[in-house]
């Protein structure tokens, strides 16, 4: 489960959040306690300045032995203050006497395990991971989406076998199951080495292209891997806007390198829909150089066949993908006017 420093930071500030939170709940719960039971806030204050002069007497030996009582075990002495109770216990018994939950005035954590640090002993705790999850879903830009749209949801009804393609006779059931399973796989074996890491998705629009990359992206989000999804001309217009134009706000933007050149997995939705210029082309091929060297996978899906791929972008372009992505082909009639015949 890597992390930018950005992210690590992100997930870090969600504790730092929670224990300020958390201590407000804790003041609350002494100022409601001790005006109810004011003998709470002596024992508590007693405690305190009990610890605070022994604390004293340990790094001053002269107070130690002028005060003439360091030789006394402190825990007794607590107890004596206590009526001769663990001060623990006699604070508990007063919150019993008087209504309240005995563990009122303990410390108020939101996760009991590494009470909200993230961390048990040297490892990271399991709501640390949920954390970076919730973050990956948020970072995705599909937070909402992937709830409706995954392998789950996936209604092959609209694929017909009586739907053949021209080229190689298979139907539209055939050709979307193995396509299905192409992405279950990729998904599975994400980050095994047994596979290119990198996946083509090409057919005509409305054949569920955009629904595969979202079952993708959940199935590697809940596994703990950071993605990100743009459609094509929402990339290039937040890259052309964030390298021309230098964002005045100074707010940190996705499209950062980090971010892009960073996260385990960038799907780019309907390539080729965007306006195809020398800044497209740059920047198409700055990320897919990027990304391929240093091992980190991408989705791409698009309306144009191989062929017209290639006479879209440049020639190191069509070839870099044709290199190291696995052609997934998506086939059938549109979803969208399936869905609509229906209703």
């Amino acid at each position: 489960m890597g992390l930018t420093k950005s992210q690590y930071d992100a997930v870090m500030r969600v504790y730092d959040k929670r224990r300020i939170s958390n201590h407000h709940i804790e003041e609350e719960h002494r100022r409601i306690a001790y005006e109810a039971v004011p003998e709470l806030q002596e024992l508590d204050r007693a405690v305190a300045n009990s610890a605070a002069k022994r604390v004293r007497q340990l790094l001053s030996p002269m107070d130690a032995h002028a005060a003439g009582g360091a030789a006394v075990p402190f825990r007794d002495l607590l107890r004596k203050m206590a009526g001769g109770m663990d001060p623990a216990e006699k604070r508990r018994k007063l919150l019993r006497e008087h209504s309240f939950p005995e563990d009122y005035l303990d410390p108020v954590y939101t996760c009991s395990l590494c009470h909200d640090t993230g961390l048990v002993g040297q490892k990271r705790c399991s709501c640390f991971d949920r954390e970076v999850i919730s973050l990956f879903y948020t970072q995705s830009n599909l937070a909402g989406v992937l709830e409706n749209e995954n392998f789950q949801t996936l209604d092959m009804s609209f694929y017909p076998e009586d739907l053949k393609h021209p080229k190689t006779g298979k139907s539209s059931r055939q050709i979307m199951e193995a396509a299905v399973a192409s992405c279950r796989q990729f998904a599975d074996n994400y980050k095994s080495g047994k596979q290119s890491d990198c996946l083509l998705l090409t057919g005509r629009p409305g054949v569920g292209k955009t629904f595969l990359t979202h079952c993708i992206a959940k199935e590697l989000i809940d596994n703990g891997h950071s993605v990100i999804y743009y459609s094509a001309g929402e990339l290039f217009d937040k890259l052309a806007r964030s390298r021309f134009a230098k964002a005045q706000d100074g707010e940190e933007d996705i499209t950062d390198d980090e971010y892009l050149s960073g996260c385990d997995l960038l799907i780019i939705d309907d390539l080729g829909t965007e306006m195809v210029n020398s800044f497209v082309g740059s920047a198409l091929f700055q990320l897919l150089n990027s990304r391929i060297s240093r091992g980190l996978g991408m989705v791409i899906s698009t309306n144009l066949s191989v062929q017209e791929l290639s006479r879209t972008y440049s020639e190191r372009i069509s070839s870099r993908i044709l290199e190291s992505f696995t052609l997934v082909e998506a086939f059938g009639s549109d979803i969208r006017v399936q869905k609509r015949l229906r209703q």
